[in-house]
């Protein structure tokens, strides 16, 4: 009796090499799928890195662009600070002139009126008189020509203004002249102890008790 060959019909064999072809065909696919998906999450991130860099460009240089703009107007407000500035120092000679004219009753008519106009126009643009009589002495502001001494102070004080100074905003440009009294030496009086008469109140005593 003869055995009959093991395995399926001839066409199995045909149908299972299909089906692996096909098995394989579709890993390929499926591989180039996932491939082509990686390569597009790499182009992404580098656009998105790339991106980030020109916005960060982009900041830096507008930052940049504004602190020149404020160093621009900075120094524009500097250089007409110091025009000014020196336009009026020139001018502190005629107020002077001005201040003495008045003080003699000099200052009359059409000089008043140009006079007055003219301490206007420097007030407008920052000049400030300063110096009065009885402030106290303060050596950042006033340049003391004469001294002496009074009872009538209780601190350092200006009792003679000699020529008045200036100054523009906190710039001191010329420091007041004056005359400056100090405190009578001596003059303080210290107040008696409680329950201690003074030597006065003493002495008017004895003598209340001897009569």
């Amino acid at each position: 009796m003869t055995d009959k060959p093991q395995g399926g019909k001839p066409g199995d064999d045909s149908a299972a090499d299909e089906a692996v072809i096909k098995a394989a065909e579709e890993a390929a696919a499926a591989g180039a799928a996932d491939s082509g998906s990686g390569a597009g999450s790499d182009e992404l991130a580098t656009a998105k890195r790339e991106s980030a860099e020109r916005t960060a460009d982009l900041q830096r240089l507008q930052a940049e662009y504004q602190n020149y703009r404020k160093r621009v107007e900075r120094d524009r407000l500097t250089v007409r600070e110091i025009a000014v500035s020196n336009i009026l120092e020139s001018l502190i000679p005629v107020l002077d002139d001005i201040g003495r004219a008045r003080e003699h009753g000099e200052v009359t008519g059409g000089f008043k009126s140009v006079a007055e106009s003219l301490e206007t126009v420097v007030a407008k643009l920052g000049l400030q008189q300063f110096g009065k009589e009885g402030e106290p002495f303060d050596p950042t502001m006033h340049e003391a020509l004469m001294h002496s001494y009074s009872s009538d102070v209780t601190e350092d004080t200006c009792v003679q203004i000699l020529q008045p100074g200036y100054r523009i905003g906190e710039r001191i440009i010329r420091p007041a002249m004056v005359a400056v009294a100090e405190p009578q030496p001596g003059t303080q009086t210290t107040a008696a102890p409680d329950g201690e008469a003074k030597s006065g109140d003493a002495d008017k005593s004895d003598g209340g008790s001897d009569s």
